[in-house]
């Protein structure tokens, strides 16, 4: 176990607490499956290319890099030249969610807003750091419900997301590490969004 995830943590010094956190979190890069996020990437470009539509969403920490992830698809990717990914952040209507929390349960703020929009050939990405979120994994089964293809970010041992969509990007990690998750998550987004605004269309395209 890192020094800075044990119970006694607090007896290190800043600099060697940040040291000790920095050095967990490129471990915890080092192993990320980059297939995976290969076989992300493509399932995004043909979405793309086929004028489908990504949804996304994911709760507390996850839910605002979802937001954040949402911006980037939406307006960053634009300067590759190609058509603009069609981008729904599932996190982001305050007053739908809360709707739909409060009439239907929390485990519904996420499947409820795709039944309306929800078709064959979209994209749902889920994010989430124990890869256990009921709302998470009730947007997922409606996604199967309707064909469409889904991509989990997930943490900790993967949860019942990693198993249950089409592809799972894993960071590995202890239970219970939630800031290495969240930032490792994010740097997969960033990844993922470069390489899509590098993806230039072809000569004559």
């Amino acid at each position: 176990m890192s020094q800075i995830f044990a119970d006694d943590a607090l007896w290190l010094q800043p600099k060697e607490f940040t040291q000790d956190y920095l050095a967990s979190l490129c471990i915890a890069l080092a192993q990320i499956d980059t297939d995976a996020v290969q076989e992300a990437i493509q399932m995004l470009r043909a979405v793309r290319d086929a004028g489908g539509t990504v949804f996304v969403a994911g709760n507390g920490g996850s839910a605002a890099t979802a937001s954040h992830w949402v911006n980037d698809l939406g307006k960053a990717t634009k300067r590759s030249g190609r058509q603009p990914i069609r981008v729904m952040g599932l996190t982001d209507n305050v007053s739908w969610m809360t709707a739909l929390g409060n009439d239907e349960g929390y485990e519904r703020i996420f499947a409820g807003q795709m039944e309306n929009f929800a078709k064959p050939g979209d994209v749902l990405i889920v994010i989430s750091a124990s890869g256990n979120s009921l709302n998470l994994v009730r947007a997922v089964e409606l996604a199967r419900e309707r064909k469409v293809a889904t991509i989990g970010i997930v943490g900790f041992d993967g949860g019942t997301l990693k198993e249950l969509v089409d592809q799972p990007v894993w960071v590995r990690s202890e239970k219970g590490t939630y800031e290495l998750v969240e930032d490792a998550h994010a740097a997969i987004c960033h990844a993922i969004t470069r390489y899509l605004v590098a993806d230039r269309p072809e000569r004559g395209q």
